[in-house]
């Protein structure tokens, strides 16, 4: 999943399905790339199981897979107590490190 994310040019075709289903068209349209070149990407992404196509006429048209998103999700949480608790101790190290304050009267 992650690898799948690691392109910039498939990471662009990623971010670009949050705000509705797009063709393939649309999607090289809004990215600055070819037809062909967003279908490979589309290809690694429904692979990832990060988007998801359904036919519409003649047009696919792709958007974000909810269940894809979901595993991403539960293996990002993973790592979030250590993050927070990280962060807690990079601040608690920047406060010992600033000088004293002189207080308000």
């Amino acid at each position: 999943m992650l690898s799948a994310l690691a392109d910039p040019t498939r990471r662009a075709v990623f971010e670009a399905l949050p705000q509705g289903p797009r063709s393939v068209s649309e999607l090289a349209a809004t990215i600055g790339v070819t037809s062909s070149a967003v279908s490979q990407h589309l290809k690694v992404l429904r692979e990832a199981h990060l988007v998801m196509m359904r036919p519409e006429g003649n047009r696919r048209l792709y958007s974000l897979d909810p269940r894809g998103l979901a595993d991403a999700r539960d293996y990002l949480e993973q790592f979030w107590p250590s993050a927070i608790a990280a962060y807690s101790a990079a601040l608690s190290t920047a406060r010992a490190d600033l000088p004293d304050q002189p207080t308000r009267r």
